[in-house]
């Protein structure tokens, strides 16, 4: 069993508690013996974070543009409009998608606003689904560990790296050695110097949306007729649905598939909800950071994709597969700038997700090492020696290098690096129905700066069904077209979830009841204002009894009161 100690303090109103993460809640927890823990010296996991490597308003814009702005906008447009067949449908798509990922955002603010710890939907679903105690933390931590890793933007450097010197190949030993490199070299940077990390993770950000303002403006100029290819007139029937060379005809089916791909193509939107313990002024800065990262990436794609079918055929686009952008560079430029540039610019865009990727998921790694919920949390929470998060980092490391080197080129690779994306359309259903529920329980005191109208909330949470159940419906072409049946895909998403239903049941039912002792842990606030973790082991008393009086919660404090720890 998992026990915490606490003893329950008067209710704290959230807009008191906002600015002041754990403030209240966390700053006085007591002992069996009902001793005051809080301010009393001893061994603890440090977590403050100092005010000069803080976050600002620009940084985090940054750090969503780096984890948004992938190879996405580069490749992604030539399978939607082979999808849909028409061009305005194909704008369309990318600018619905922008909406749908607004309405997603909208609940991440209301929900970030509340409760501004590090560490995004693990603190969320906490809120929501108390009852059993850590079952959603659980199955929260296994497919963030798991699948949180770097791999597919790390080998997408090493590969676009060898493009660049002359040296194409796919897939390989030697760019996946170039990706473990990156990987290694983004993750000592992160540890031992944050801020120039964080410099660099906003160098690459601006660099990201220069290129795209190069190829929109570029566009603008195809419109006017200065390109060096014939005018494809790709506007002419604009509206018009077509099957042609490679693209159209592909009926329900391909449009939904086209929406699932735009809608992925803005992952990353939530990048700053993962780090909100490290933000200025958190509350201000993701109010204002989060709309302007999402509504810019946004515009940029939408225009990107006019500039794309104003300088390249529809035939030659639909059958591009991989690097439309190339093709764009080419028609505008010339094929020796292409092949030279392009290839530099996606490379320099995947470190930049990398770096993105890895400073986030660190965090929320380590939250869940402080709360105790991995195997060896003592480490994993340290922030020693550098006063960041190294150790997490290390985890992250470990993972990611562990999918570049283990499975082999081709289906199974692809298929481990793209599985991420799915148990997190299941993450973010329970997310956007637990904002319902808060809103309209009125026992839960639920309360945010931030408020979302339930039609939004409903719009993110049929989205998310949509993706979740998507995948799950036959093509019309092969069942193997990708080396693997199309239900795998979903099937093990789901699996690893249910996996963290079976890790929590060993480490909260299995393992005390096989040792006959009770796990407890406290959170607290040390003198400095650094929060800590101290947890032990407490032997039973008596069949079903602990020495602790159980986890309590306050549901005017968007916070547990205490925490359950290996």
């Amino acid at each position: 069993m998992v026990d915490a100690t606490s003893y329950k303090k008067p209710s704290v109103d959230n807009d008191t508690y906002s600015d002041h993460v754990d403030s209240e809640a966390a700053s006085e927890v007591y002992d069996e013996n009902g001793s005051l823990l809080s301010g009393k010296t001893g061994s603890g996991i440090g977590c403050g974070v100092p005010d000069s490597r803080k976050i600002g308003v620009s940084g985090a814009v940054f750090l969503i543009l780096n984890k948004m702005i992938g190879t996405g906008i580069f490749s992604t447009p030539s399978s939607i409009f082979a999808s849909t067949g028409s061009v305005g449908v194909s704008i369309v798509l990318w600018a619905v998608a922008g909406l749908l990922t607004l309405s997603g955002l909208s609940v991440y603010l209301e929900f970030g606003l509340a409760i501004p710890r590090s560490g995004g939907e693990k603190n969320y679903l906490e809120r929501v689904f108390r009852q059993p105690p850590f079952l959603i933390t659980s199955v929260f931590a296994v497919q963030m560990i798991l699948l949180g890793f770097s791999a597919g933007n790390s080998l997408a450097f090493g590969r676009y790296v060898l493009l660049a010197c002359g040296h194409p190949m796919p897939d390989g030993l030697v760019p996946r050695i170039i990706a473990v490199i990156c990987m290694t070299f983004v993750v000592g940077l992160h540890a031992t110097k944050p801020t120039w990390g964080l410099r660099l993770t906003n160098a690459l950000g601006i660099f990201k949306v220069l290129v795209l303002l190069l190829i929109v403006f570029a566009g603008f100029a195809a419109l006017a007729g200065y390109r060096l290819v014939p005018d494809p007139h790709n506007f002419d029937n604009f509206w018009a649905i077509e099957k042609g060379d490679g693209y159209g005809g592909g009926g329900s089916y391909a449009y939904a598939t086209a929406l699932l791909q735009v809608v992925y193509s803005y992952k990353g939107w939530e990048n700053a909800n993962y780090v909100m313990g490290e933000l200025k002024n958190p509350q201000r800065t993701l109010k204002i950071a989060a709309p302007l990262a999402v509504i810019g990436v946004t515009v940029l794609y939408v225009l990107a994709n006019v500039a794309y079918f104003a300088a390249i055929p529809k035939a030659e686009l639909a059958k591009s597969e991989v690097i439309v952008a190339g093709l764009f560079f080419r028609n505008m430029f010339g094929e020796s700038v292409a092949a030279r540039s392009l290839p530099a610019f996606v490379a320099l865009s995947n470190v930049g997700n990398v770096l993105a990727v890895s400073f986030a998921h660190s965090r929320v790694n380590q939250e869940l090492a402080k709360e105790g919920i991995l195997p060896w949390s003592k480490l994993w929470a340290s922030t020693k020696p550098f006063r960041t998060p190294a150790a997490s980092l290390f985890l992250h490391w470990i993972v990611t290098v562990i999918v570049l080197v283990t499975p082999p080129p081709g289906p199974a690779y692809n298929f481990i690096v793209n599985l991420y994306t799915y148990p997190g359309a299941w993450i973010n259903t329970f997310v956007a129905g637990g904002l319902i529920y808060l809103q309209f329980e009125k026992s839960e005191n639920w309360s945010s700066p931030w408020r979302t109208w339930l039609p939004v909330t409903v719009v993110y949470l049929l989205l998310n069904i949509f993706l979740a159940v998507t995948p799950f419906i036959p093509p019309n072409s092969d069942w193997n077209a990708d080396g693997y049946p199309y239900y795998a895909f979903p099937l093990v998403g789901i699996a690893i979830l249910l996996l963290g239903v079976v890790y929590w049941a060993v480490w909260t039912k299995l393992l005390p009841k096989l040792g006959g002792y009770t796990i407890v842990a406290e959170r607290v606030i040390d003198e400095t204002g650094e929060e800590v973790m101290r947890y032990r082991k407490v032997p039973r008393i008596g069949p079903g009894e602990a020495t602790t009086q159980p986890l309590l919660w306050d549901s005017n404090v968007s916070v547990h009161s205490g925490y359950g720890s290996l």
